[in-house]
């Protein structure tokens, strides 16, 4: 509670997309970037819902986050919300397990302390969803009082839910009901008001893992490999090293191997 709306990091961080509730994954992405306190982790969100272990999942990091609260940090996704949570799995997993909601109402309580966007370095904006018409700069979003269920409208729903959109100018409406999609001229507009250098975000399915839109200047990092234990996508992380030069890597299903199956793919800049 006492982490600003928009907490600086400093790099070197890793940063990480949805996990889902896939707790072997999770373990997997652990034993290819290292674990707290040698490794920095930067989570967007979408910790639990869909997957078996939504419990374990979201344990495990806050955990972390007790044991070495400067060397991780925990973003709210849209999961993150009391009503979706109870629509998607998370809160009868919770019930399954404890035999009681109380411990789900607890959950849900942490989840709306848990900041709604980060910087690196002050230069790479994260966040779990994308821009909003009514958040032009950061002071607007530290301004919001985040400590409330998800709203279904409004600038703190559109971090949670937007999308960008490379087909499109300006903001329009989303096939989500929820959020909007942005142009690249949104992306550009926000990072020149606030000198940043880039996007990060999650929330999206991509198949390799990650992906680049608008002159690449926003990324969509997806951490649940083979989502919802069927759709056979790769998942993937953004290291930021302190040079902020980033890299990804790609990674697959947990198996029972002893080695990760992963692929690194060659660092780039941004100016």
């Amino acid at each position: 509670m006492a982490e600003t709306n928009v907490p600086n990091v400093r790099s070197p961080v890793t940063v990480c997309g949805d996990i889902h509730g896939q707790f072997y994954d999770l373990a997997e992405l652990f034993k290819i970037c290292g674990e707290p306190p040698n490794t920095n982790f930067l989570f967007m969100g979408d910790y639990v819902d869909r997957g078996n272990n939504s419990v374990e999942c979201f344990s495990l990091v806050l955990a972390l986050k007790v044991r070495f609260p400067g060397r991780i940090t925990l973003l709210r996704g849209n999961h993150e919300s009391n009503e979706i949570n109870k629509i998607y799995g998370f809160y009868d997993e919770c019930f399954k397990k404890y035999g009681t909601e109380r411990i789900w109402k607890q959950f849900t309580d942490i989840f709306a302390s848990l900041p709604l966007a980060a910087t690196i370095d002050s230069k790479f904006f994260c966040l779990h969803g994308g821009l909003s018409p009514s958040l032009h700069a950061i002071d607007d979003i530290k301004s919001i009082n985040r400590h409330v269920d998800v709203p279904h409208e409004g600038g703190m729903c559109d971090l949670l839910w937007s999308d960008p959109d490379d087909a499109r100018r300006g903001f329009s409406p989303s096939p989500r009901a929820a959020g909007f999609l942005f142009g690249s001229d949104i992306t550009e507009q926000f990072l020149h008001k606030n000198n940043l250098s880039m996007i990060a975000r999650a929330h999206q399915l991509v198949m390799d893992g990650y992906s680049r839109h608008h002159n690449k200047k926003v990324t969509t990092i997806f951490s649940a490999p083979n989502y919802c234990y069927r759709c056979g996508n790769q998942a993937a992380i953004m290291e930021v090293d302190e040079n902020q030069q980033m890299s990804y890597t790609q990674y697959m299903q947990a198996t029972d191997t002893p080695e990760p199956n992963i692929t690194r793919r060659p660092p780039q800049y941004f100016l």
